[in-house]
């Protein structure tokens, strides 16, 4: 009998990974609903990686359940793997390959062969618009086109579990906006996708739900609108100037949040019109005025500080 739609592709309880002492994912519980992309954002060192390679069998649990696609990991894991595609953090595509062959020779991992693979790899990459590259050597493209090759490699076995580990880093805008597009296709064609980013503005137009990680626990878990709703004011003035006279023009002002990032400080209200009346008086001052958005969020539950 065929799964319910609304059946989790993924569910862990109380997931746990030690290395040592050091606890890496810390008793977590996720469910993460079929045909839709679901975020897990965190700082570097939070267990975002380590909870991917826990949901792709590529490094055991140290305690807690988990099962993918309906099955047990790790008792399940090639069944897993067979219906997953995983787009890495890096290129991996074999450089001695073009890229059609690197698409061929990646099918046979899934045993798969003869004119099913010759079509899927037409339709792939038309979907990546890599047509016209297909007889190409991997050292004559560019970043954004090896990007657009490691998507159409994670779908040739057509998964229903699309994992996307920082898929746009590194990207110029322009990829960008088209690796979302054909994001926002496969969502809509009822695949599911995990996806890990550390542009908050990503996960803002992708996500239809997320969890924000931090010392191996979720401390944040919703659509990211609500997020944002929940978690933060809504208007922000982003300012520059010495903090002092700031702090000096602001002071009464009873709805403000004032945080200082390095150079730039940061007014939080719900107020806007009485922080915009104090500003208007400052001629020294620079500032630019923006409605609050996920990054708000992400920083005021994990902090600023730089994490390696």
């Amino acid at each position: 009998m065929a799964k319910p739609a609304n059946h989790p592709v993924v569910v862990a309880r109380k997931l746990t990974k030690r290395f040592g002492e050091r606890v890496a994912v810390d008793a977590i519980d996720l469910d993460i609903p079929a045909g839709g992309c679901f975020g897990l954002l965190g700082p570097n060192g939070a267990g975002k990686t380590t909870t991917l390679r826990m949901v792709l069998g590529q490094s055991p649990m140290t305690a807690g359940s988990l099962t993918v696609l309906g099955l047990p990991m790790p008792g399940a894991v090639r069944e897993i793997r067979r219906r997953t595609g995983v787009v890495p953090q890096q290129d991996n595509a074999d450089p001695d390959f073009t890229v059609a062959e690197n698409l061929r020779m990646y099918a046979r991992y899934f045993d798969l062969a003869g004119p099913v693979v010759r079509d899927r790899i037409v339709e792939l990459l038309e979907f990546v618009e890599l047509t016209d590259r297909a007889d190409s050597p991997l050292r004559e493209l560019s970043g954004g086109m090896k990007r657009r090759l490691s998507i159409a490699r994670a779908l040739i076995n057509d998964p229903e579990l699309i994992v996307l580990d920082e898929p746009t880093t590194g990207l110029d805008p322009q990829v960008r906006r088209m690796i979302w597009t054909r994001l926002r296709q496969l969502r809509n064609a009822g695949k599911t996708l995990l996806l890990t980013t550390h542009y908050m503005d990503e996960a803002e137009r992708l996500c239809d739900e997320l969890v924000i990680v931090d010392h191996g626990r979720i401390i944040s878990h919703g659509h990211p609108a609500q997020l944002i709703a929940d978690g933060v004011e809504p208007h922000v003035l982003e300012l520059q100037g010495a903090r002092s006279e700031i702090e000096s023009l602001l002071e009464g002002c009873t709805d403000l949040r004032l945080e200082t990032v390095g150079e730039m400080h940061y007014a939080y209200t719900r107020d806007l019109p009485a922080l915009l009346g104090r500003l208007e008086k400052a001629t020294r001052l620079t500032y630019m005025h923006r409605p609050a958005n996920l990054e708000d969020v992400f920083l005021r539950q994990t902090g600023h500080e730089l994490r390696e």
